[in-house]
C-alpha cells in the first residue's frame, strides 16, 4: 500500500513557478511536498535561460575582440576554444544550482519528492510508492520544445535548447529552423563563435515585437553574415551526404539549404503528457491548462503557474506567477494576473525590450495615442561606447500616460526596467521627463524620449497666453 501525505500543498515541478511556490508556502508555515521527475530548476537553469546567456556572453566576448580595432586596439588572430566556452556554460550553470537543489529545499521544510508525477482522482497524486492528498495543488510542469510538422524531420538527426548545449565542438554549417528569440539568440551566438549560420521562418523574424523595433537587430545579423529566409515555406527536411538540409521555397520553387547541424528553435508547449488530467478534473488545451485570471483550473482544489499555464513563457512570469498562486491557495486572497504591465526581452545584439502595449494595440485600446522615440546615436555615452544602433519608442494616452514601450539598443534589457514600472503604475511622460540622471548614460534615452512629450505640450496655444500674461507681471 502507499504511503499517503496530506500536506497543505503540492506542487507538481521544480522550476521558476515551482520552486517559487514550494519556498515561499514554505517559510509562511505551509506543509509542502514538491514532486520533480527531472532536474532540480527545470529548464531555465539547465537547459534555457542561464546557460544559453553564459553562451551569449562568450560570443559577444569573440565579437568584442574582432570589433577592438575600431577603438585603436589590435588583438591579433582570434581563436575560439569551443569546449572552453562549453565548460564556462556548465560551470555557470554549476554554480546557481545549490539555489535550486534537493538539499537547499528540503532544509527550507519541503518534502521532495524526485519521481514522475500523476492524478489518481480529483484531489490525490501518485509519485512512486506516495500518494499525496493535499489542500490544494499546483501543476508547475513548465514547457517542451515544439517540433513543427516539417514532412521527414523525424527521420533527421536534430538539437532542440534541451541538447544544445551538450555539443563539444562547434557546428560547421548550423542551420535554425525559427526566427523567435531562441532561434535569432543562439543563432547570433553561433555565428560569432565561428559557425556558418542559416536562419529559417515561415513567419516574419520575432513576429511578436514592433517591426520598427526588430529592424535594428535584423541589420546587425546581416552585417554578422547571418543568413535569414522568412516567410518562406518548408517543405521537407533531408539528410544529405554531410548533415542535414531543408527543403524551401520562397516563391520561385523548392530549393534546398544544408548544413552539418540542425537546430530546431520553433516555440515551447506545456509538458502536460502523463499527468492524468483527465482523472483530475482538470480541462486543457494543447496551449495549456485553462485557468481563471486566479489562476485556478476547472478543479477548484488545483491552480497553475508558469508555462504550464499557458504562458507568457518567461522565468519571470512563471516567478510572479507563482506569488500570487500562493496568496489564493494557502490564504484564499483574490488574485488576479495581468501580463500588460509584463516586460519581455530579446537577448540578441542589439536586444530588444518590449512592455505594455504596442503602437497598433495602443490605438485599438485608446481614442489618442502619443508616439515618442529617441535614438541610441544622439546619446552621448552610446556615440563613446560605439554601440549606437536602435531606438526607444514610447506610446503614451491621451492624458499622457505611458501605456507601452519598446526598444531595440544596447542594454535595452536594463533600460526597459523604468518603463516596466511606468506601465503598471501609470505614471505621466512628464514624470520621467522631471528626472535628473547621471551622465553620461544609456538612461538620459529614457528622458530624452520623455522631454518630447514635454516639447510638444508647450506648442499648446495655452501656454503662450499664460506667457504672455506673465510678462505683464511687474
Amino acid at each position: 500500500m502507499s504511503d499517503i501525505l496530506t500536506p497543505d500543498l503540492c506542487v507538481i515541478g521544480a522550476g521558476s513557478a515551482g520552486l517559487t511556490i514550494a519556498s515561499s508556502a514554505a517559510g509562511l508555515g505551509a506543509s509542502v511536498v514538491l514532486i520533480e521527475k527531472g532536474e532540480m530548476g527545470g529548464d531555465c537553469l539547465n537547459v534555457g535561460c542561464v546557460p544559453s546567456k553564459a553562451l551569449i556572453a562568450a560570443a559577444k566576448r569573440a565579437h568584442a575582440v574582432r570589433c577592438a580595432g575600431a577603438f585603436g586596439v589590435k588583438a591579433g588572430e582570434m581563436t575560439v576554444d569551443f569546449a572552453a566556452v562549453m565548460a564556462h556554460v556548465h560551470g555557470v550553470v554549476a554554480t546557481i544550482a545549490p539555489t535550486d537543489s534537493e538539499a537547499r529545499y528540503t532544509a527550507l521544510g519541503v518534502r521532495v519528492v524526485r519521481d514522475a508525477a500523476r492524478f489518481v482522482d480529483t484531489r490525490t497524486v501518485e509519485a512512486g510508492a506516495l500518494r499525496i492528498r493535499a489542500r490544494r495543488t499546483v501543476i508547475a510542469t513548465g514547457s517542451r520544445p515544439a517540433i513543427p510538422p516539417v514532412p521527414g524531420l523525424a527521420a533527421v538527426p536534430y538539437l532542440t535548447n534541451e541538447t544544445v548545449f551538450g555539443l563539444t565542438a562547434l557546428p560547421e554549417r548550423l542551420l535554425v529552423l525559427g526566427a523567435g528569440p531562441i532561434g535569432l539568440e543562439l543563432g547570433q551566438a553561433f555565428r560569432r563563435l565561428g559557425s556558418e549560420v542559416t536562419i529559417v521562418d515561415s513567419g516574419p523574424p520575432l513576429a511578436r515585437e514592433d517591426p520598427e523595433i526588430v529592424a535594428h537587430t535584423l541589420g546587425a545579423l546581416k552585417r554578422e553574415g547571418v543568413t535569414l529566409h522568412a516567410r518562406v515555406t518548408v517543405v521537407a527536411a533531408k539528410r544529405v551526404a554531410d548533415g542535414v538540409a531543408l527543403v524551401i521555397d520562397e516563391g520561385a520553387g523548392p530549393r534546398e539549404i544544408a548544413g552539418t547541424h540542425l537546430l530546431i528553435a520553433t516555440g515551447r508547449k506545456p509538458a502536460l503528457a502523463d499527468l492524468g488530467l483527465e482523472a483530475a478534473g482538470v480541462r486543457h488545451t494543447p496551449a495549456g491548462l485553462k485557468v481563471s485570471r486566479s489562476l485556478r483550473t476547472s478543479n477548484r482544489r488545483v491552480y497553475a503557474a508558469g508555462d504550464a499555464a499557458g504562458g507568457p513563457n518567461f522565468t519571470h512570469v512563471a516567478g510572479h506567477q507563482g506569488g500570487l498562486v500562493v496568496r489564493a491557495a494557502l490564504f484564499g486572497l483574490p488574485t488576479a494576473f495581468d501580463a500588460t504591465p509584463i516586460p519581455r526581452v530579446t537577448f540578441t545584439d542589439p536586444e530588444i525590450a518590449t512592455v505594455g502595449l504596442d503602437e497598433d494595440a495602443a490605438r485599438a485600446a485608446h481614442k489618442t495615442i502619443g508616439v515618442w522615440r529617441w535614438p541610441f546615436h544622439e546619446n552621448d555615452r552610446a556615440r563613446a561606447e560605439g554601440r549606437v544602433a536602435g531606438h526607444l519608442k514610447v506610446i503614451t494616452d491621451g492624458r499622457g500616460r505611458v501605456v507601452g514601450a519598446s526598444l531595440a539598443g544596447e542594454q535595452a534589457g536594463e533600460l526597459i526596467h523604468l518603463w516596466a514600472a511606468a506601465v503598471q503604475k501609470k505614471w505621466a511622460l512628464t514624470e520621467i521627463a522631471s528626472l535628473t540622471l547621471p551622465y553620461p548614460t544609456l538612461g538620459e534615452i529614457s528622458r530624452r524620449a520623455a522631454i518630447l512629450h514635454v516639447a510638444d505640450r508647450l506648442t499648446n496655444p495655452w501656454v503662450g497666453r499664460i506667457i504672455r500674461f506673465v510678462r505683464k507681471l511687474p
